[in-house]
């Protein structure tokens, strides 16, 4: 069982990357929409728009690739929470755009070590 500690910093990790990874985006020239959209579905960890497409990005750090690294940590029942999570956001909203599902993955807290999957289901 994990301790409060490794709890805690495995949640600032986490932050940490979803941080890099915003930060990464932005620089590729999306607009970061939203941020830990939280629904009773789950939690979409980054809302962003490039053109005129939505997109809805799993962010995932693994530091080791032991049990398939960050991509296989998204795992089919990862991805209809995700995909029901995205239902409800588009449910509230007014217009219906197009939208895509991305992922990206990081092995270290490192900006130049990001991994970004496009339209990943």
């Amino acid at each position: 069982m994990k301790d409060k500690q490794g709890a805690c910093e495995k949640g600032v990790r986490g932050k940490n990357a979803e941080d890099l990874a915003t930060e990464f985006l932005s620089q590729q020239g999306l607009k970061i929409i939203a941020r830990n959209v939280r629904n009773r579905y789950g939690e979409i960890d980054i809302i962003a728009q490039e053109e005129d497409t939505l997109l809805f990005v799993e962010v995932r750090l693994r530091r080791s690739a032991a049990f398939g690294g960050a991509a296989a940590s998204i795992t089919v029942a990862k991805q209809r929470r995700l995909q029901a999570a995205a239902s409800l956001y588009l449910s509230e909203r007014n217009d219906q755009p197009a939208c895509r599902f991305d992922a990206v993955l990081l092995d270290a807290l490192d900006i130049r070590r990001i991994s970004w999957l496009r339209d990943i289901f």
